[in-house]
């Protein structure tokens, strides 16, 4: 199982010894993600200070973007990376593609797939020479003159992943992706049943294997170095699971849990800028089938425990920056045997 850590940074300044210090602590991916920055920008100064750890977009919003706009970067980082570029992909909720991006917004499964396919289509167009004739219902991408093709990669074209929660976008990603992202936001059962059936039915559609397919799961974890960092840490977390539990397209994971109504009471609070009341309506139960968390030493046990013969990578993906000394103990842990 391979293991991935966050690329956190305030500014771009900081990426290059951020990036060194996850390649060395043993990490085999580091990830960046569409928050306050642009989520390809850090990952070509990552590429440049690093050798051997692969990058990552997990995720870039697809659908304020179009495929040709992604073809292009993606190609390019992965080539300057000498081909460690993974792209890992996801829709977005329609009010930020219509409000933050000034983007349509309509059938998001089916645009993720759409969009999947047009990117595959144009980079056939550069490296095999095949004639670009890509006609959808969304998007269409019919001329590439030679002044515009950049030519074959020499490190073929890199990875897609989509991310997914429910049931469609995660069949999606098995029909026409290279692997699922896994939410953060989710729990054993509902990894047990709704993606893991989802994935494989969408593998039939696009007649592959699993073989053919990388589950990365995320994880969020709650740990310090001591009793302030961990509080600090749960408090965190704590609000980025309130935050994703208002979210109407990941009511489905409350409801596998039995916490369907709380997604209301969540989303009610959220629009009326309630923001600092809604991790009051956790309970620990919740918190406890979404989270893994104890001392450092613990944590790589309960992972394991969690993920065991299903994830093929796993991301540490909570929102705040873990000391050095825990994130050590974790991927050894994880890297471990005996963990």
């Amino acid at each position: 199982m391979k293991i991935d850590g966050p690329l956190l940074t305030s500014s771009l300044d900081e990426v290059p010894a951020r990036a060194r210090e996850l390649e060395e602590i043993g990490f085999d991916g580091l990830f960046t993600f569409e928050g306050p920055h642009d989520p390809f920008f850090p990952l070509l100064l990552a590429a440049e200070h690093t050798e051997n750890i692969e990058i990552a977009t997990s995720v870039a919003i697809a659908l304020a973007r179009n495929p040709m706009i992604v073809a292009n970067i993606a190609y390019d980082l992965h080539a300057y990376s000498g081909g460690r570029m993974i792209l890992g992909l996801g829709s977005q909720i329609k009010p930020h593609i219509e409000k933050r991006f000034s983007m349509p917004w309509s059938k998001p499964a089916a645009r993720m797939r759409e969009f999947t396919l047009a990117l595959r289509a144009i980079w056939a167009s550069w490296n095999d020479g095949a004639k670009l004739e890509f006609d959808g219902e969304f998007y269409r991408h019919t001329l590439m003159t030679p002044i515009f093709n950049p030519g074959p990669n020499p490190h073929g074209n890199p990875r897609i992943v989509l991310a997914g929660v429910g049931k469609r976008m995660t069949e999606v990603a098995g029909e026409v992706g290279d692997g699922l992202i896994v939410h953060p936001f989710g729990t054993a059962k509902s990894l047990a049943e709704i993606t893991l059936p989802s994935i494989e039915k969408g593998l039939g559609v696009g007649g592959r294997s699993r073989d053919d397919f990388e589950l990365a799961c995320q994880v969020l974890v709650v740990t310090g170095s001591d009793e302030k960092a961990y509080e600090s840490a749960l408090a965190q977390v704590t609000y980025q699971i309130a935050f994703y539990g208002s979210t109407p397209a990941y009511r489905c994971i409350l409801e596998v849990e039995g916490y369907g109504e709380l997604q209301d009471e969540l989303n009610k609070l959220s629009k009326q800028g309630r923001w600092d009341e809604m991790p009051g309506a956790l309970d620990d139960d919740l918190l406890d089938r979404i989270i893994v968390r104890g001392e450092p030493g613990e944590i790589a046990g309960k992972i394991k425990k969690r993920f065991a013969g299903t994830a093929d990578r796993l991301a540490l993906a909570s929102a705040y920056a873990l000391d050095a000394e825990s994130i050590v103990t974790i991927v050894d842990g994880l890297k471990s045997d005996a963990a």
